[in-house]
């Protein structure tokens, strides 16, 4: 049985060693793991993977961290997934002058082509030699197999150009 948990904290708690002991106390095993500082905050993201009793502890024992440090704690057990994916993965890079609605563009532009976004990084920064910002992005993206890949790449390049964004679609290299 699987466990996804999200929690958030100050930056200064140091909560993330707590959250690894409970789920190695428990006799659980992290499968994935993702830990950003943002402002003055620290994010993670976790997966992990136990029998379903062990699971439940492990639970248990978040809900008391949660309290005992001040963090917000979110967790879900995920649907099982025993369809394969035929999905072909892709990198997408986009480089523009930061405005609103940026990400939110490029996100629903993929989800109208029912494109999966497996992961975004995306940021904001003052670009070199003037005061303008900048906002870049990375995504890695599953595109279904019955996506014409040219026809896909062609009317993104085209949805980017429209919003004066510099993009690069390709696929992942091993």
């Amino acid at each position: 049985m699987q466990l996804t948990i999200t929690a958030l904290g100050n930056k200064s708690t140091h909560f993330i060693a707590e959250i690894l002991a409970t789920i190695s106390n428990c006799q659980c095993n992290v499968l994935d793991l993702k830990a950003s500082n943002l402002a003055q905050s620290t994010a993670i993201y976790l997966l992990i993977d136990g029998d379903w009793n062990h699971i439940a502890k492990v639970e248990t024992l978040l809900e008391n961290l949660k309290n005992q440090l001040e963090i917000h704690i979110n967790s879900i057990r995920p649907e099982s997934n025993t369809k394969k994916s035929n999905s072909i993965p892709y990198s997408l890079e986009t480089i523009s002058i930061d405005r609103h609605n940026v990400l939110e563009d490029i996100a629903n532009f993929l989800y109208d082509r029912e494109i999966c976004i497996e992961e975004i990084n995306a940021s904001s920064y003052p670009a070199p030699y003037i005061q303008t910002l900048v906002f870049s992005t990375k995504f890695i993206i599953l595109i279904p197999p019955q996506v014409r890949l040219l026809m896909l790449r062609e009317e993104f390049l085209d949805f980017c150009d429209t919003l004066n964004i510099d993009a690069i679609i390709e696929p992942i290299k091993r």
